[in-house]
Formats: C-alpha cells, sequence, structure tokens
C-alpha cells in the first residue's frame, strides 16, 4: 500500500481532523478512492479542507487506481446536429442499473471548436480547427496548448496520447503519412508509381519541442483504435496498400521502438478477418469477424502479452443483431450491400459480463451474452452522431 501523507491546513489541523473526525487520514483517502468521480466533485465543494484534500495529487493517483477495477466510464463528443458539445457517462452502479450522464463544460482554450482526439488518466487530447493541440482536464477547466510542429506544422496527422507508469511521462504521438511518387522504368517507358511513407514524431509532456524519430514501413487503419497495454501503443496495419497482410504493430513509450506482436491464430482463415485492437481486463484483445459479411463477431484475448500461444477466443456475438436506430436508417434497407464489420465497434466488457457496443457512431448497445440479448443504451441529450472515448473521470493535472 502506498504511504499516505498528512496535510495540514490553517490552524494547524490535519485533513483528518476537519474532513472526517477522530479517522486517520489514511482511512479517510482510503474511503474517497473508491467513491464514483461524480461524488468526488460533490464533496470537493463541501468545504476548504475537503476541496484541498480532494485535489490532493496522492489522493487523485489513488482513485485512478481503484478505478481500474470498475466499470470504465466515457466522454462523449456530439457530432450532429449541435458540435463541440461533450457529454461524461459514468457507469460506476450499472449494477444497479444506474448510468449517470453530465454535460460537460465548454472548453475555453480556443474560440474555434474543438475536436475529441484522446484520452489518458482523465486528460483529454484535443485539437482546433486551426489545428492546435491541447491537452485538458473536462472537469476542471485547466489546459495546455502543445508547441507547433517544427515539421508540417500546418498538419495533424494521427494521434494518440498514452502515459507510462514506469517514466511516469504522458507523450502524445503523431504520424503523418505522406505519398511519395517515384519513376519506375519498364522496357524504355518510364512511368510513374507511389508509395506512402509513415513518418513519426513526439512530444514529451514538460519538453520544449516535438521530436522527430523518422519514417517507418508501416500504413497504420487509422479508422481503427489504437489499444494502450503495458506502456506500449499497438495498431493493426498493413504494410503496404498492395499486400493483404495484415500486421499487429506495438510502439514503446519508453524505448520508444516499434516491434511486431504475434497475432491469433483466426479461425476463419483470413488474415484480414481483424477490425479492431481494444483492451480487455487489462490485457491486449482484438476484434475478428467470421466472415465477410461479419455474421458473427468474435473477441480474442491475449492472456500472457506477446505470447501467441496465450490468445484465446472469449466471446463470440450475433453482430447481424441490430438496434432499432440503425434498423430505421435507409442503409439498412439495402441488406445485400450492408456489412456489419464495418460499423461495429467494441468498446468494453462491464463488470456484469455485458458488452457495450458502438454501432456506425450512431448507437451505443449492452448486449448480454448469457441470453443473446440486446438493449440500446441512451440518454435524454444524445445526439445523432458522435465520438465516444473510455476515460476515467479525474481531477488529475499536469505539473511540469
Amino acid at each position: 500500500m502506498k504511504e499516505s501523507r498528512l496535510l495540514i491546513f490553517e490552524g494547524g489541523q490535519s485533513a483528518d481532523n476537519m474532513t472526517m473526525p477522530g479517522l486517520p487520514q489514511e482511512v479517510v483517502v482510503n474511503i474517497l478512492s473508491r467513491l464514483p468521480f461524480t461524488s468526488l466533485l460533490s464533496l470537493k465543494l463541501v468545504c476548504r479542507p475537503w476541496r484541498i484534500l480532494i485535489h490532493d495529487p496522492f489522493l487523485i493517483s489513488k482513485h485512478l487506481d481503484e478505478a481500474a477495477g470498475n466499470d470504465p466510464s466515457f466522454i462523449l463528443e456530439s457530432n450532429w446536429p449541435i458540435p463541440d458539445q461533450r457529454y461524461f457517462i459514468d457507469f460506476f452502479d450499472n449494477s444497479e442499473g444506474k448510468v449517470t450522464s453530465k454535460k460537460l463544460p465548454a472548453i475555453n482554450s480556443s474560440t474555434n471548436p474543438m475536436c475529441l482526439i484522446d484520452s489518458c488518466n482523465g486528460l483529454l487530447c484535443m485539437h482546433d480547427s486551426s489545428r492546435r493541440i491541447f491537452i485538458c482536464n473536462p472537469f476542471t477547466g485547466l489546459y495546455i496548448e502543445l508547441p507547433k510542429l517544427v515539421k508540417y506544422p500546418s498538419l495533424v496527422g494521427h494521434l494518440v496520447f498514452g502515459f507510462h507508469q514506469t517514466t511516469k511521462e504522458y507523450k502524445i504521438i503523431q504520424i503523418v503519412f505522406r505519398r511519395q511518387l517515384r519513376k519506375v522504368y519498364s522496357s524504355t517507358i518510364p512511368t510513374s508509381t507511389s508509395s506512402t511513407l509513415s513518418e513519426v514524431q513526439i512530444f514529451t509532456i514538460g519538453s520544449p519541442c516535438w521530436r522527430n524519430l523518422g519514417t517507418i514501413p508501416y500504413r497504420f487503419i487509422l479508422s481503427k483504435p489504437k489499444a494502450l497495454v503495458h506502456g506500449r501503443f499497438h495498431w493493426l496495419s498493413t504494410p503496404n496498400k498492395n499486400t493483404t497482410a495484415t500486421l499487429l504493430i506495438s510502439f514503446d513509450l519508453d524505448t520508444e521502438r516499434f516491434r511486431e506482436i504475434p497475432k491469433p491464430d483466426c479461425c476463419c482463415g483470413s488474415d484480414k478477418c481483424f477490425r479492431q485492437l481494444m483492451v480487455v481486463r487489462g490485457c491486449l484483445s482484438a476484434i475478428a469477424f467470421h466472415d465477410n459479411y461479419g455474421e458473427r463477431l468474435e473477441i480474442w484475448i491475449m492472456k500472457e502479452y506477446s505470447v501467441k500461444e496465450s490468445w484465446i477466443k472469449e466471446f463470440s456475438i450475433g453482430a447481424y443483431c441490430l438496434p432499432p436506430t440503425l434498423m430505421q436508417q435507409e442503409i439498412i434497407q439495402f441488406s445485400a450491400y450492408f456489412r456489419p464489420n464495418r460499423f461495429v465497434r467494441f468498446l468494453c466488457v462491464l463488470k456484469s459480463g455485458e458488452i457495450l457496443l458502438e454501432f456506425k457512431r450512431k448507437a451505443l448497445v449492452v448486449y448480454d451474452p448469457r441470453d443473446g440479448t440486446f438493449k440500446e443504451f441512451t440518454f435524454p441529450e444524445m445526439p445523432n452522431r458522435f465520438k465516444i472515448v473510455i476515460h476515467v473521470g479525474s481531477l488529475n493535472w499536469l505539473h511540469n
């Protein structure tokens, strides 16, 4: 157990005497760290000692550790009809059928609309229409603007935001894809072909500028989200546009090196069946579709990191079962052209054993694998189109 610290306030009184008289502070911290984040937000308004304690970095860190064992919460960003609005969705009390949603205040870091990129430890990475990149806490309103890129300053590429537990560093990685033309001589007639270069730039919070790590021989499937496990980002990639192979690539936030990770042997026999990476119970996981029509969605989990033989198929879902919202969409009427594997995204496994899925950025669905039933999740201000990321509610901030 981490060593707790005794906070002393004005008048020489300690936090445990002023917040919960008679209880040692380590007990108080242990209690508060297990509360849902929405409760902590309310408690910080009680009095000044409570506010100081709840903003204490030790409690914030312990609350983040405890949150790892709870049902996740999310930031949902509206794309339509009203853009630049965000909501906090908390599944903390999902076991009792209670899910809370809270509209977040606007982030005043820019006069331009903001776009959600990624989330890590209660902090959001965002950019605006003028291509400025920010790290902010949506609950405290605190933010920083990152330095402009020295190379390609007007271009925001593929961005990911992460934290390494050992080095205690926050890093943002940008991958810029550039098409390069080159001449190829066949017989005596020159022809032009194009290839894609992936250039990697990285920024460590607290440093003065971005660093260029050079180019890599991978073409990441950008429409698919990354997975952060063991201090490493993971992406699905293809070496080039002319191959059907799908690679699983990792990037170590500590060593800043890329390497290939072994994939599971998919039962469908196709090397292109894997469509998405995610984290399930702290393990690297992947979604595979049984065939091109996506009649069955499978969730594979790597129980022992980087060991090919440890991949197991843990869930199998009939992806053709669609929520009412999408059943009303025109595209569903043309069933011959509909492919669920293009529209279904796995979000998480809840503590109840239910699985939360996103359909085409238009609907959230809770699937119960015990009885094979689907139920649509919604709330009063649910937008028609949205982006959603897992987000741990926290008062965390960057202390440079």
